[in-house]
């Protein structure tokens, strides 16, 4: 049985100490080849933890935990690391699930409901495009505040600042990271059945990867951020 309990607990492969710096799709890339089967697992573990439904935004936030882990090539224990981050993070993950995904039904409510008047009212058009930018940007900053949240632990108040002010300074690479989930469960929808098996094997982890993977680098700006912003004062003996 030592082969069943390694599965899961063993450390993950890590990076040779002479290799070259890589950035951007290509380390996504990198990383994605070195830990893809330890995705495969995190995917398992996000599914069982969320059988109860409630418990989803903590299993999101226990697989954010390991995600972060991946793109900062730190040794990971899945199963230990994940179960920790499970129980730390349960309330809080519940609580910022609830209202992040009250604001979001309330945005895609507004955004179908003025879409079906504009059809036939023009005027409709301007809280279509606000609804629109609102709801994005709720996404963004979800995206944002879930990795935060692993990576710090901050009052809700300003994570929720920081949460929108890395969605203001650097928006992109989370909606890429959208997008790439998107695709995702795209390429499930047109290649079923025969992508049957995707969401049982990476879907979820591998989503949650890409969106700590893309927000990373503005989390790290809007931490360090008051820390570089503080005057140097300077003292006169």
């Amino acid at each position: 049985m030592q082969w069943l309990r390694d599965m899961w607990t063993k450390e993950g492969p890590g990076i040779p100490k002479d290799a070259p710096v890589k950035t951007g799709l290509a380390l996504f890339a990198d990383i994605l080849a070195r830990e893809w089967w330890e995705m495969v697992k995190l995917n398992i573990l996000l599914i069982l933890a969320s059988l109860f439904v409630v418990t989803l935004p903590a299993a999101l936030a226990a697989t954010a935990r390991v995600s972060v882990a991946f793109v900062e090539d730190r040794n990971t224990y899945l199963l230990r690391d994940f179960t920790e981050a499970f129980m730390r993070y349960f309330w809080r993950a519940t609580a910022w699930g609830l209202a992040l995904t009250g604001g979001l039904a309330l945005g895609i409510y507004a955004i179908l409901s003025y879409a079906a008047g504009a059809r036939d009212n023009l005027m409709l058009a301007a809280p279509l495009a606000v609804a629109l930018i609102a709801t994005a940007f709720l996404a963004v900053t979800a995206c944002h505040l879930i990795v935060l949240m692993v990576m710090r632990d901050l009052p809700a108040l300003r994570l929720l600042r920081l949460a929108a002010l890395a969605s203001v300074a650097r928006p992109l690479p989370a909606l890429a990271a959208l997008a790439f989930n998107v695709a995702l469960w795209l390429v499930h929808i047109l290649f079923y059945p025969v992508s049957v098996f995707m969401p049982a094997t990476f879907n979820f982890s591998l989503g949650m990867f890409a969106v700590a993977f893309g927000v990373h680098r503005a989390v790290v700006l809007v931490l360090d951020l008051p820390e570089a912003m503080r005057p140097h004062r300077h003292f006169i003996k």
